[in-house]
């Protein structure tokens, strides 16, 4: 009896020991180590601008025409697959000043994606953005913001910084609530230092080219700036991520 006892507390120390090794970090962890990004403290009035899904043959023209309007830089996070049916379109989006970053080649999703297949994800669509603009993307964004230690260290290992959102400053766009809506969405509660998440593809956005000229307008009107996720890092002078890592 005592036997058995003694294998069963042996069994639950193994067990527990075992659980506290892979407790995940909390965000204000992650933050700290500068591997997952989601808003940067700043005394300027910068805020970035971010595009996951395309890029589009229709949509993220018109999204760059905006853009180009208001005199403002944004960080596109492109699926592999259409950045290498559509190149020039991320050609364009680096000659205007815009920045590339990965979010997969195919938009699977991420939780419980295997180690070679998320770095296989991470290959192939690293690839195609080189292919298209021969600059070699620093920031990665997962499929629905989602993350964990081990998603987030094998992307660190490979060079990549994870960037996520400001989780009050999702516009909902994907939803098409109407333009209203997503300017509402986002201006009104607009911070320095926000990383703001639209869609640039995945279906119609047209909702989304009519209400970003509106946000972007109003947030000129109060003073705002919108500039890419290295800028707005360098700028603030955030520490969190190796200068060399920063894509300028």
């Amino acid at each position: 009896m005592k036997r058995i006892l003694f294998a069963l507390c042996s069994l639950l120390l193994l067990f527990t020991s075992g659980f506290n090794d892979v407790q995940a970090k909390s965000k204000e962890e992650w933050q700290d180590s500068g591997e997952i990004v989601w808003n940067v403290p700043s005394e300027r009035k910068l805020i970035a601008i971010t595009f996951d899904d395309g890029p589009h043959p229709l949509y993220t023209p018109l999204i760059m025409d905006v853009l180009q309007k208001h005199q403002a830089k944004a960080t596109f996070f492109v699926i592999g697959k259409h950045a290498e049916r559509y190149p020039e379109l991320l050609q364009r989006g680096v000659e205007e000043g815009h920045e590339i970053g990965n979010h997969t080649y195919e938009h699977v999703g991420m939780q419980g994606i295997s180690d070679d297949l998320f770095l296989q994800q991470l290959e192939k669509t690293e690839q195609a953005i080189i292919a298209a603009t021969g600059i070699r993307p620093v920031f990665f964004r997962s499929v629905g913001g989602y993350y964990d230690d081990r998603l987030i260290t094998l992307a660190a290992d490979e060079g990549y910084r994870t960037i996520i959102w400001s989780w009050h400053q999702d516009s909902r766009d994907w939803k098409r609530p109407g333009v209203a809506n997503i300017i509402n969405n986002v201006a009104p509660g607009s911070h320095p230092g926000d990383i703001v998440l639209f869609h640039d593809a995945g279906g119609n956005r047209s909702e989304t080219v009519k209400a970003l000229d509106k946000i972007l307008d109003q947030l000129e009107k109060e003073g705002f700036e919108f500039v890419t996720v290295s800028e707005l890092l360098l700028h603030s002078g955030y520490e969190g991520i190796p200068s060399e890592l920063i894509g300028l």
